[in-house]
């Protein structure tokens, strides 16, 4: 990245004897939306608050636009940021919420009230500025959370999981809106998840991270389908892992349940007799043969669950089980529990686990 607009060099947190984030480093384009994603503990919402300012890193340094920040205090970072709890002030209007940041900034009313009504109109609400937060549902106070931070044009949006606290529907519909808002703006913008769909659906990049540490940074793509640790297949989508043994290491043969594959190219210097993980995606599977597909495993089928659209079957091979994910047909009935059956991959859809 010639020029990034944020800079994470080499960030240290320690809390006591306990290190929460270690040499954790990041380059953030300008007007990028970049999600952090990994499980509770992992220390993504710690580096949220130490660019927010609300946390001191105990080394390495934080660079907003070319000026160093990171000891600077959070009123004097100009950066906006939204809360998993939505930290309405309950006896102010949602216009007074709003405005509450231009109001201590000692913005003049009148061009106060103009930016307020302007965020008002952004979140689609432009009618409930006399409202209070009480009378809000949860994803309306959540925009008004967004819209406080948006006012006073900052630098940088920062969301601590601010979609944890609302219903399945109501997430997807407002994260697709603060993608949309974010886009409109051209906001440089962290956003902190647990959810693995919400960081794959608006992420520009994912950072997963894991014991406070960086795992992987890519595209939502090169996250799901090329992982890059055990760690990252396993977190992100459903995964099928199929453990084996390198039969033939010159030849690139490895065995999975008393069965062969060949694996040309794959086994990044292992050699005879080592053990393998290998990971294939449901979606990368077949019942039966299919063009392109050059590998293929004999097994019988364990399980199969009708899910509206799609069919999930699950193949026994001996010592291991697959899920794979079928189009449900209405011509076709779903295979039966115990039929013996064959899978089908591509041999480039398997991926050797680290």
């Amino acid at each position: 990245m010639a020029d990034p607009f944020l800079q994470i060099e080499h960030i240290r947190k320690s809390f006591g004897p306990t290190t929460v984030v270690q040499d954790f480093n990041l380059d953030v384009g300008r007007g990028e939306f970049v999600s952090f994603l990994g499980p509770s503990g992992c220390g993504k919402t710690t580096v949220l608050r130490m660019v927010a300012g609300f946390e001191e890193p105990s080394s390495g340094r934080i660079v907003v636009a070319g000026k160093d920040v990171t000891r600077l205090k959070p009123n004097q970072r100009n950066v906006g940021m939204v809360f998993q709890a939505y930290a309405l002030f309950p006896n102010l209007t949602v216009a007074q919420n709003v405005g509450f940041g231009l109001k201590v900034a000692g913005m003049p009313k009148p061009d106060a009230d103009r930016r307020v009504a302007e965020m008002l109109n952004l979140i689609k609400l432009p009618e409930f500025g006399d409202r209070y937060p009480y009378q809000l549902s949860g994803g309306q106070q959540q925009r008004v959370a967004l819209a406080r931070a948006l006012a006073p044009k900052p630098k940088l949006l920062l969301l601590d999981e601010p979609l944890s606290a609302l219903d399945a529907k109501v997430r997807v519909s407002l994260r697709d809106e603060i993608r949309m808002i974010q886009k409109e703006l051209g906001i440089t913008t962290i956003f902190v998840t647990h959810d693995q769909e919400e960081a794959l659906s608006i992420s520009d990049r994912i950072v997963v991270m894991y014991g406070g540490k960086a795992e992987q940074v890519g595209t939502p793509f090169e996250i799901y389908n090329r992982p890059a640790t055990k760690f990252v297949a396993n977190f992100v989508g459903t995964l099928n892992v199929l453990e084996g043994v390198v039969s033939d290491a010159a030849a690139g043969k490895v065995r999975i349940s008393s069965q062969e594959l060949s694996l040309k190219g794959k086994l990044n210097g292992s050699k005879t007799g080592d053990q393998l993980s290998l990971a294939l995606r449901p979606e990368a599977i077949a019942l039966g043969p299919k063009p392109g597909h050059d590998a293929s495993l004999q097994g019988q089928i364990a399980d199969v669950h009708f899910l509206g659209s799609v069919i999930r079957v699950r193949v026994g091979l001996g010592s291991g089980i697959v899920s794979l994910d079928t189009f449900n047909n209405s011509a076709t009935p779903p295979p039966t529990v115990g039929d013996k059956t064959e899978i089908s991959f591509s041999s480039n859809d398997l991926l050797v686990l680290h």
